[in-house]
C-alpha cells in the first residue's frame, strides 16, 4: 500500500490523481487531513497504524524566493521537523521505500548545469539557504537511516515545478504561478503594465507537475540507489522569456516592467537528467509551452471563476 504525505498540496494533489488513474491503492494524509508531520510521536503512531509499503512524500513548508528570504527561520525549522519525523516514522513502521523530492535550490548557488557530482561542491545561494539546506540535510538523514537501519530512500531532485493546482499568489507562489496570475488579471482589468519581480535575467528550468508525479511513481520500482537523482531536461528559460511566453498565451498586450528592488535568486538553475534517463528509463515529457497552456486553462477554470 502507498501512503502519500502532504496529499492536499500542489504536488500531492496531482500525485493522488495520477495514482487513482493508474488504479494503485493509496492512502493520503496531510496537516489539513489531521496529521502534522512536525509531531514525531503522532507521526510514528500513524505510520504504525497504516503500515505503508511505500511512502511518497509531498510534504514541505515552502514559498517563493521573497517569502523564503523573509521567513528563513520558519522554513528551516518546519522542514527539519517534518523530515526528522518522516525518517523515524518510516523506520519504525518498516517502510519498504520512501520516495522523497528535493528542490534544485539545494545545489550550490554558483552552479550552472546541475549534475549529481556537484551537489556538495559549494555554498547555497543566500536567497534559498534555509530551505535548500533543510532539504539537503534530508540526503544526509537518508544515508544515515539507510546505513544504520537499512531504510531504503530514493531522493529525486526536481527542477522548478509548475502546473495545475499550483499556488497562485504573488508572495507564496513560485515564479510561473505568480506570473500567470498577474498576466491573467492584467488582461481582465485592462492594466497598462505587469510588474515582474527581479531583473528578468535568471535562468530557470521548469518541470511540469505531472512529470514530477510520474518520476515519483516510477521510482518505486527501480533498484535501490542511495544518492540523489536529478529529474530534468537541461533546458532553461530566462524569467524574461518565461514572462513573454505567458503574456502571449494569455493574450496580454501591455507593458512588462521589472522591479529590480526584488530578489533575483540564483543566476541559473538547470539540471542534467542523464542519470534519471538511465535509472528510471524515462525523461520528463511535457514541452514547456504545452504545459503552460494546460496550467493557464486550469487557472482560468478553477481560480479566476
Amino acid at each position: 500500500m502507498i501512503l502519500v504525505t502532504g496529499a492536499t498540496g500542489f504536488l500531492g494533489t496531482r500525485l493522488c490523481g495520477m495514482l487513482e488513474k493508474k488504479g494503485l491503492e493509496f492512502t493520503k494524509t496531510s496537516r489539513s487531513l489531521g496529521l502534522d508531520l512536525r509531531d514525531e510521536e503522532r507521526s510514528v503512531e500513524f505510520f504504525k497504524t497504516i503500515r505503508p509499503d511505500y511512502v511518497l512524500n509531498c510534504s514541505a513548508f515552502l514559498g517563493g524566493v521573497q517569502f523564503g528570504y523573509e521567513h528563513a527561520a520558519e522554513m528551516f525549522r518546519n522542514n527539519m521537523l517534518m523530515q526528522l519525523s518522516l525518517l523515524e516514522a518510516c523506520k519504525q513502521s518498516e517502510v519498504k521505500r520512501l520516495i522523497n523530492p528535493i528542490g534544485n535550490c539545494s545545489y550550490p548557488g554558483e552552479a550552472v548545469l546541475y549534475t549529481e557530482k556537484e551537489f556538495w561542491n559549494g555554498p547555497l545561494h543566500e536567497s534559498v539557504k534555509a530551505y535548500g539546506l533543510a532539504k539537503k540535510s534530508f540526503c544526509v538523514g537518508s544515508w544515515a537511516y539507510g546505513k544504520q537501519y537499512g531504510l531504503d530512500v530514493i531522493n529525486l531532485i526536481f527542477s522548478n515545478m509548475y502546473g495545475p493546482c499550483d499556488h497562485f499568489d504573488e508572495v507564496r507562489s513560485h515564479a510561473v504561478g505568480a506570473m500567470i496570475m498577474k498576466f491573467v488579471r492584467a488582461k481582465k482589468d485592462n492594466l497598462p503594465e505587469v510588474v515582474i519581480w527581479g531583473t528578468g535575467k535568471p535562468i530557470r528550468e521548469w518541470l511540469y507537475v505531472d512529470d514530477a508525479c510520474d518520476a515519483m511513481i516510477r521510482a518505486m520500482d527501480i533498484a535501490p540507489y542511495d544518492d540523489i537523482i536529478n529529474v530534468g531536461v537541461s533546458k532553461g528559460y530566462t524569467i524574461t522569456e518565461t514572462a513573454e511566453i505567458i503574456s502571449k498565451i494569455v493574450g496580454y498586450e501591455g507593458k512588462i516592467v521589472y522591479d529590480t528592488t526584488k530578489l533575483d535568486g540564483a543566476p541559473c538553475k538547470q539540471v542534467d537528467g542523464t542519470l534519471c534517463s538511465e535509472l528510471l528509463k524515462w525523461t520528463p515529457a511535457m514541452p514547456f509551452e504545452d504545459g503552460l497552456h494546460k496550467t493557464i486553462e486550469w487557472y482560468l477554470e478553477n481560480v479566476e471563476k
